[in-house]
């Protein structure tokens, strides 16, 4: 993340909402909407404004998984990992999703398209293995329907 770009974000949410400590999961929603992730450069511009310690602002970031600390792929496929979804098939989804998509687990491809990130429980347990691509919710994952995601990203 350019510093700027983050800079020009915190600015605009303190002149809007004030520097108040409890804007600090707000205002680092804001980043990650507007910039797609929270840059470890960006951690003391934040505490500043905020009147925090940096730790206090790295230790938000760091705790929630949502927090992406680097730019996500192009498309970001999110793989249900929580106990319901790796009773119906999980652990063999994720080994052929990563296959296919030619990235492994929590890592992004080389040329910036695919992001393959772990979820603990989308709220769909009767109805896994199940996955978010691009904030879609995607049920009853199979091999067709890996290709399918595959296929989609692709395009």
């Amino acid at each position: 993340m350019k510093c700027d770009e983050a800079k020009a974000v915190i600015e605009r949410w303190i002149q809007t909402h004030g520097p108040s400590r409890d804007q600090l999961l707000p205002m680092l929603h804001a980043l990650l909407e507007e910039i797609g992730f929270i840059d470890n450069a960006a951690v003391p511009l934040i505490a500043q404004a905020l009147n925090i310690s940096r730790a206090d602002v790295h230790g938000v970031v760091t705790f929630y998984h949502d927090f992406r600390r680097s730019a996500p792929g192009r498309h970001v496929v999110k793989l249900c990992r929580a106990e319901s979804c790796q009773a119906r098939g999980g652990a063999a989804i994720e080994a052929a999703a990563a296959q296919r998509l030619g990235v492994a687990m929590g890592e992004t491809r080389q040329d910036g398209q695919v992001s393959l990130e772990p979820v603990y429980c989308l709220g769909l347990c009767a109805i896994g293995p199940n996955a978010l691509v691009d904030g879609r919710p995607v049920a009853r994952i199979d091999e067709i329907i890996l290709d399918r995601i595959a296929l989609e990203i692709a395009a």
